[in-house]
């Protein structure tokens, strides 16, 4: 039993086989007489069981997923859940205008005529491009052996983690580096077009002086280009038809 265990976990996240076997919507113990205490959040961090709303306060900084229902089953949304696990190669539906993923085998009965592609667990009837219905599925289908098959997700740089950290190369990022790269050009183009008062033999310890005094440097603004508003107030004259 202790082995199998260890090969389970060893195939996916230890999360994945509590949240796939929890028992959800059900009333949540320690808030029985509040309103609204059904169990549909699972925390990945401390892989327990179901908890309510009210009880998310003590897992403040937890990788948190809600588990929702569909047609009697439970799902979660995929931008909640492909964070942490890859589920290449298992169906998803879009429900409410959100794409969804099924946590368990959902067996079907009869299969309908013409269909081409079913569930490598289950046989429930599949698009073409995708092996399993459920997490389950597929975590059935790597138990079978298939080297293919992962719940490692890819960082950006290729490598492998189970999604329990974030990587820190962020300074490397192409984005990063033009952005840097924008700054250093503004800044060294800055650098060139700014007036040093050393440039002027004034040294350190200098003062402003005023455009009245003899041999001093003007650093006040400019007197602006005098305007004609008599032009700009001409009115235009009368257009003449084109001859024919």
């Amino acid at each position: 039993m202790i082995r199998i265990e260890e090969e389970e976990d060893y195939m996916s996240p230890p999360w994945l086989m509590p949240m796939l076997r929890g028992s959800y919507f059900v009333p949540c113990s320690i808030h029985a007489d509040s309103n609204k205490n059904e169990c549909n959040l699972f925390c990945l961090d401390c892989a327990g069981t179901a908890f309510c709303s009210y009880c998310l306060v003590k897992h403040k900084d937890h990788r948190v997923v809600q588990i929702r229902r569909s047609s009697y089953h439970n799902v979660v949304r995929v931008n909640e859940i492909q964070k942490y696990i890859d589920i290449t190669c298992v169906q998803t539906y879009i429900i409410n205008s959100a794409k969804i993923v099924f946590l368990n085998e959902r067996p079907q009965p009869r299969i309908g005529k013409g269909v081409t592609n079913t569930c490598e667990i289950c046989c429930r009837s599949l698009l073409d491009s995708f092996r399993f219905c459920s997490l389950g599925c597929k975590l059935g289908g790597m138990k079978r052996g298939d080297q293919s098959l992962t719940f490692s997700v890819r960082g950006k740089h290729g490598r492998e983690y189970q999604g329990g950290g974030s990587e820190s190369d962020e300074a490397t990022t192409p984005t990063k580096m033009r952005k840097t790269n924008a700054f250093n050009r503004l800044m060294s183009g800055l650098s060139i077009s700014t007036v040093r008062f050393d440039d002027y033999g004034l040294g350190s310890d200098h003062r402003c002086l005023s455009s009245g005094e003899e041999g001093g440097l003007s650093f006040s603004p400019g007197t602006p280009p005098i305007y004609n508003h008599r032009n700009s107030s001409r009115r235009k004259g009368i257009p003449h038809r084109a001859p024919f």
